[in-house]
């Protein structure tokens, strides 16, 4: 039967006992990972994209997004907290809907993970190579892009990259990083993360005070939109939902976190409640400054938070939030390769997977072995490839493992009432249908093409996978433990 291998809780956290991971991280080191997660190329790029679709009703978006995250953060604390070991949707999934589902939720977080590394490094590397070109350092034109990614030149002629040799150095780096030592990591990016938040509140201070409420007129000039069409206040939303997405990430860390049932909670909420504050303020004060119309100049803008700034006459303040997102979007690769790694690594240990991907590191305590390959992945396809619609492609993942979690929570409250629940979601059949729902529409607003249907490809070729491959070598098929 498809649906007859499901693995108990208790199996699961007995086989995190005998090949586990090192628990050194903190509460405060899960806080500093989801924000550095979660901020990034969202707040720092894709603010432009929202008020293409939305205009000044990129604010609504921003609000029906962080609702969604906000629902599914509190389902993912209770689950967190029970199941503190690797592995995140993937690992909730196998526990309560079974090995099948499992694997399609360990598939589709191939695209919120790599490809969204991928996608951030591909950003970086914009700016980085325009710095170097301004300083009299800049590498030919076919080091500089993929071979599938074009280029405008100066004199309006287009051209075709061969490798992103800057994307893929990023890349290669953090990986390094990784390897080194998850603890190592957690410092790297709290150092990144003071830098976006310090950037991100300089902007506030200077664009607030400069608000004009006429800028907010029309507040809706394309409407609330509808599902399928990817515009509108809903379309905006499903685009805008590529900037919270990360704080997930913090419970693939459960299996390396000291008291895991207390900070687990705290660094998914803190993270989510900290980043929805700076978001909802530098989006009012982008929009209400430089006006947000769909066609205009901050909607057409590659670098929106800076051009704010020195549309205001703060021109070397928009050069430095503009140098904050070169030095800090490299937390948001580690974050993205880290989780990747982790879900990868629990895969494997249930044999879905190469068993190399469950080896660690004697005397790092890191999955070394799965980090490079994930990481030399990743490193290639933002060499090769150019980060267009990526984000949305990263987001039909993300949303389709959030909704199993929430349903998968909703189904343990029943099947399993009396297990020990360290963390207790509120109004669980509130939050959860919330979560559900909230999750499918954001899906649905995403747009037929090319997004659902890049997805629905990629379910595709996982269940070829998982019937051709991964079925016959899990743990369950043989009456093993993994």
């Amino acid at each position: 039967m498809l649906f007859d291998r499901i693995k108990p809780l208790d199996q699961i956290l007995a086989a995190a006992e005998k090949k586990g991971l090192k628990r050194q991280l903190g509460a405060f080191d899960l806080t500093m990972l989801g924000i550095g997660a979660i901020i990034g190329t969202g707040i720092f790029v894709l603010t432009a994209v929202a008020a293409n679709k939305a205009g000044p009703g990129m604010m609504y978006s921003f609000v029906i997004a962080g609702v969604v995250c906000a629902l599914t953060a509190l389902i993912y604390a209770e689950i967190a907290a029970m199941v503190p070991v690797a592995g995140s949707a993937y690992t909730y999934s196998y526990a309560v809907l079974g090995e099948l589902i499992a694997w399609m939720v360990g598939w589709a977080l191939i695209l919120e993970y790599a490809i969204a590394a991928s996608a951030v490094a591909v950003g970086w590397s914009g700016y980085a190579n325009g710095f170097l070109r301004d300083h009299g350092m800049g590498l030919p034109l076919a080091l500089t892009a993929g071979p599938k990614d074009t280029i405008t030149l100066a004199d309006g002629t287009i051209a075709s990259g061969g490798f992103n040799l800057i994307a893929c150095m990023i890349a290669l780096l953090i990986t390094g990083l990784l390897v080194l030592g998850t603890s190592k990591s957690a410092k790297f990016t709290a150092a990144l993360v003071l830098v976006k938040i310090v950037a991100l509140t300089a902007f506030i201070a200077v664009a607030f005070p400069a608000v004009n409420g006429a800028n907010f007129e029309p507040m809706l000039p394309n409407g609330w939109g509808t599902p399928l069409s990817g515009t509108g206040v809903l379309g905006a939303a499903a685009s805008i939902f590529f900037a919270y997405v990360g704080f997930d990430a913090v419970s693939t860390a459960s299996e390396e976190t000291q008291n895991p049932n207390r900070n687990i909670p705290i660094g998914l909420i803190g993270s989510l409640a900290i980043c929805t504050v700076f978001y909802l303020l530098v989006s009012y004060a982008a929009i209400g400054t430089a006006g947000a119309q769909p066609g205009g100049a901050l909607s057409q803008s590659k670098e929106p938070l800076a051009f704010v700034l020195k549309n205001l006459g703060w021109p070397k303040l928009g050069d430095a939030v503009g140098w904050a997102a070169i030095i800090a979007l490299p937390s948001v690769i580690l974050m993205m390769i880290y989780g990747q790694t982790r879900i990868l690594f629990t895969m494997s240990r249930d044999g879905l997977m190469p068993k190399m991907f469950s080896d660690v590191h004697p005397r790092f305590f890191t999955p070394h072995k799965v980090t490079i390959v994930t990481g030399v992945a990743v490193a290639l396809f933002a060499a090769m490839f150019p980060v267009d619609a990526l984000a949305d492609i990263s987001n039909a993942g993300t949303l389709f493992a959030f909704f199993m979690v929430a349903v998968g929570v909703m189904v343990l409250r029943v099947t399993q009432p009396n297990r020990p629940r360290p963390f207790r979601s509120p109004l669980i059949w509130i939050v959860g249908p919330g979560a559900v729902v909230g999750c499918a529409v954001l899906f649905m607003s995403l747009g037929w093409n090319p997004t659902i249907k890049y997805f629905l490809i990629w379910a595709a070729i996982g269940l070829v996978v998982y019937f051709g491959y991964a079925r016959s070598r899990s743990v369950l098929a043989h009456g093993e433990r993994a």
